[in-house]
């Protein structure tokens, strides 16, 4: 798959999943935008050796995801540098765990507002000239819990759901435009930050890091192995690729069999 000539926006995408969904689209050639939080220096050397490595264009853009204006101005930017975004992957996220009576209302609404919201305000901004191209894809990385729920992640689970439900309502609605809509549910993946997890977790739990692995993060996943960050990213170029092109509205589970039960 190429997709040279296209340019993919990014949202989360300065660590973990969004960056691994960033290289694959970079290795095929696509022009980036990226986007997260990080030492500015970090995400400069980023930046640059996504370019390098890659032979394509990248910009980077700081917009807080919670932030609708910001939002607005980042897919402005970057239409005006590339001239459309024709690849959308609303990636970023936060999670917070507390049964729904002791929520702050704060985390409900950050958690709503980067979760959901966000993808709302970065499909509006970026159809017009997807449109106009008569192309484009957007994927929305969305979790198991947005077909499932857990306790205690009453947030998450709503906006996950949320997401969904935003997926298939604008796939409907741009179906006959060159335009395909899409979310990917993975289960666990193991970032960094979920890999920093396992040693506090084991220690506080008392048992082996083997243990927490299997009898904790993977409970639910049949398989106990995690999704790599290979794997989604591989999963989006596919669904942005000429023969995803009759795939849309579909909400696709990526999560060794958590689903299935």
């Amino acid at each position: 798959m190429r997709f040279s000539g296209k340019t993919a926006l990014i949202t989360g995408s300065t660590s973990g999943i969004g960056l691994g969904i960033a290289e694959a689209f970079g290795a095929a050639g696509a022009n980036l935008v990226i986007n997260g939080f990080g030492d500015a220096a970090e995400i400069e050397r980023l930046r640059d050796d996504l370019a390098r490595r890659h032979g394509v264009n990248v910009i980077y853009d700081g917009a807080d995801m919670s932030r609708p204006e910001q939002i607005l101005a980042m897919v402005a930017r970057a239409v005006d540098a590339f001239g459309a975004v024709d690849i959308l992957v609303n990636n970023a996220g936060i999670q917070h765990v507390a049964p729904v009576d002791d929520f702050p209302v704060a985390k409900w609404d950050a958690i709503i507002a980067i979760n959901l919201s966000s993808n709302f305000h970065a499909i509006r901004a970026a159809l017009p000239a997807m449109k106009k191209r008569g192309w484009g894809r957007i994927i929305n990385v969305a979790s198991a819990h947005a077909l499932v729920a857990s306790p205690f992640k009453s947030a998450y689970v709503a906006a996950k759901h949320g997401v969904a439900g935003l997926t298939k309502t604008v796939a409907l609605e741009v179906a006959e435009s060159g335009i395909t809509v899409n979310a990917i549910c993975p289960g666990y993946v193991l970032t960094p930050l979920v890999q920093k997890q396992i040693p506090d977790t084991a220690k506080a739990r008392g048992i082996s890091e083997e243990e927490v692995v299997k009898n904790v993060l993977l409970a639910a996943q049949p398989t106990k192995k995690f999704v790599t960050v290979e794997q989604v990213a591989a999963f989006a170029t596919f669904l942005a690729s000429d023969a995803a092109a009759s795939i849309t509205g579909a909400v696709l589970p990526i999560e060794g069999g958590w689903t299935a039960h």
